[in-house]
């Protein structure tokens, strides 16, 4: 009996340890940032599919935006 449950704890101890693997099932590919979504709500000082246009909105945004000594001048 002592075996029987030596055993069970040591199986439910060692199962305890594992981790369930995890996949990312049918995701498709990443494609490049500036090739947009698609979609209506996109902003609209860039073009969808249009490199230089979404590097000149990150430029824009950065300095703008994001800047926090441009905001205390």
């Amino acid at each position: 009996m002592k075996k029987i449950l030596l055993a069970t704890a040591i199986v439910f101890l060692a199962s305890a340890c594992t981790e369930k693997p995890q996949s990312a099932g049918g995701v498709k590919g990443d494609s490049a940032p500036y090739t947009g979504t698609g979609k209506a709500y996109a902003e609209g000082n860039w073009k969808q599919g249009d490199k230089a246009s979404w590097e000149s909105a990150l430029k824009v945004r950065a300095q703008n935006g994001q800047n926090d000594y441009s905001k205390t001048n």
